[in-house]
């Protein structure tokens, strides 16, 4: 049985925010700037939480080795800030999710592998989250998930011990970077997360099908 978590931290791309289609609108017009095939939702959803490496390599296959892949992400990357929130919500649930940490008094904040100046152009697009604690991006620090660090720096800012932390996310580098921390982990099974991910095995604590499942645990 698990106990009342005093804080919560979640990964923001396929846990709190599906980003999915804006990342892959941007996977997309650089495959037509290099007059490639694009990519179907269905194909680049599940690699949505890899970033702009998985995404390119998902849509170029080999041929990415004909192409500079740091000229390509950089391409990927200013074509995403340009269009950062088109397309991007909130998953469903996510907003009674948040409205109930706040009434609760819970304290609760983002842990995210994303760039920090993605991260500070995307978060103020949604008024939900304007009660968050802490936000580490992936360049805040010198480690990033699957290293522990940034989850215990955020325990830090937000004055709880990290085993009484919940850590939230939808890849397995969330879930270590969470055991690694001596957080519960929680998988987020309505993310970005294919029968190819093998999440069964990724031993978490808990696994949940949609966020308001968490308010039965406050």
């Amino acid at each position: 049985m698990l106990g009342k978590p005093q804080g919560i931290l979640f990964d923001l791309d396929g846990t709190l925010l599906d980003t999915a289609r804006d990342l892959g609108n941007a996977l997309n017009w650089v495959l037509r700037y290099h007059n490639q095939p694009t990519c179907e939702y269905e194909v680049y959803r599940n690699i949505a939480s890899d970033g702009s490496q998985g995404l390119l390599e998902i849509g170029f296959g080999s041929r990415l080795l004909d192409y500079d892949i740091d000229t390509l992400k950089a391409q990927f990357l200013a074509r995403y800030e340009q269009q950062i929130c088109v397309d991007t919500v909130s998953f469903e649930g996510v907003v009674t999710l948040i409205n109930g940490l706040d009434k609760a008094n819970i304290p609760w904040g983002i842990v995210t592998n994303k760039p920090q100046w993605l991260t500070e152009l995307l978060l103020p697009n949604f008024a939900e989250f304007d009660a968050c604690k802490v936000v580490i991006s992936g360049d805040t620090l010198a480690k990033r998930k699957p290293h522990p660090l940034p989850l215990t720096h955020a325990a830090e800012i937000i004055d709880v011990a990290p085993q009484d932390i919940w850590y939230i996310g939808d890849a397995k580098r969330d879930i270590d970077a969470a055991k690694a921390a001596n957080m519960t982990s929680v998988v987020a099974n309505y993310g970005y997360i294919g029968p190819e991910h093998q999440s069964h095995r990724w031993n978490a604590d808990l696994y949940i099908d949609h966020p308001q499942i968490l308010l039965q645990h406050l």
